[in-house]
């Protein structure tokens, strides 16, 4: 109630006396004041910057704890793929498949007959045939025939190639393509027709050459080995008999080192078996060689 009488007395304010008296002055300084304090009590929302609640998110700052986890940052730290490169498998493959195929060459030093590697030098005839090891594309044949009470001695070579069909006969095999045969003729120094052309000879000791048709090699021990100087043609086909007793029939592989093989493998069969002196039946062996490389290469209808 006081407060309303303060408000009222202002009315006289052209007066004064009442200006000036004490009271009212107090009063009025009093009133005066009232705006003031509403002025401090108004000063409410300098509170709320107090609150400064957005002011506590940063101080959360959750996406900055996300920078702390770095999660990527670990992988470069286990550098996985730094270890591949230090385990190096490939190369171990490499280096060992190389040594592996330096082992499987081990046979190709022994290339004996009695071998099973693919390039062989030459094996029985009819054994390569019955475990279908015999040669389609190209070959050569070599088979003997020799006498049982002395050196005298027959060997037929021949060259075939582009075969179509190979069977089995009551004497030996057949083959079902055309070829080229060089006959060799041994006859020993006791032999008491060698005066006789060996095409008119008798069954077993015959061969279809003339003496003019021969090249002669005289051994030391004076035995004469005649090498046909060019190969005779068989045309369809052939059959090459199955050995008996002490005889052979063999199939040399088409080689890089075929001739020389054939060579090696005279110069073995005449010293060895026939009794020719060695010099004597390298010389022979290596006329021989050169004459199946000169005329029964597999060239034209052979290739």
């Amino acid at each position: 109630m006081k407060i309303k009488e303060d408000v009222q007395e202002p009315k006289f304010a052209n007066n004064s006396n009442i200006l000036k008296g004490g009271k009212m002055a107090k009063t009025t300084k009093t009133a005066a004041k009232k705006p003031a304090a509403k002025t401090t009590a108004a000063k409410k929302p300098a509170a709320k910057p107090a609150a400064k609640k957005p002011a506590a998110k940063p101080a959360a700052k959750k996406p900055a704890a996300k920078p702390a986890v770095k999660k990527p940052a670990a992988k470069p730290a286990a550098k996985k793929p730094a270890a591949k490169p230090a385990a190096k498998k490939p190369a171990a493959k490499t280096a060992a498949k190389p040594a592996a195929k330096a082992a499987v060459k081990k046979p190709a030093p022994a290339k004996k007959p009695a071998g099973g590697a693919s390039d062989v030098k030459f094996r029985n005839l009819f054994d390569a045939f019955s475990q279908g090891k015999l040669p389609f594309a190209h070959g050569y044949i070599v088979s003997s025939f020799f006498s049982e009470t002395s050196a005298y001695s027959i060997y037929e070579i021949v060259s075939y190639a582009g075969v179509k069909e190979i069977f089995p006969t009551e004497t030996g095999l057949q083959f079902i393509t055309g070829g080229k045969k060089l006959y060799i003729l041994v006859e020993n120094d006791t032999y008491e027709k060698k005066f006789i052309e060996p095409v008119s000879r008798a069954q077993g000791e015959s061969i279809p050459k003339r003496f003019n048709e021969l090249d002669t090699i005289i051994a030391k021990n004076q035995t004469r080995i005649m090498i046909a100087k060019e190969p005779d043609e068989t045309f369809g086909s052939f059959t090459i008999l199955k050995p008996q007793g002490q005889n052979f029939a063999v199939v040399f592989y088409q080689l890089p080192d075929v001739y020389a093989s054939l060579a090696a493998f005279f110069v073995d069969s005449l010293n060895r078996q026939r009794k020719v002196p060695q010099a004597d039946a390298k010389k022979a062996a290596q006329q021989i060689s050169a004459t199946a490389e000169k005329y029964m290469g597999f060239k034209g209808e052979f290739e």
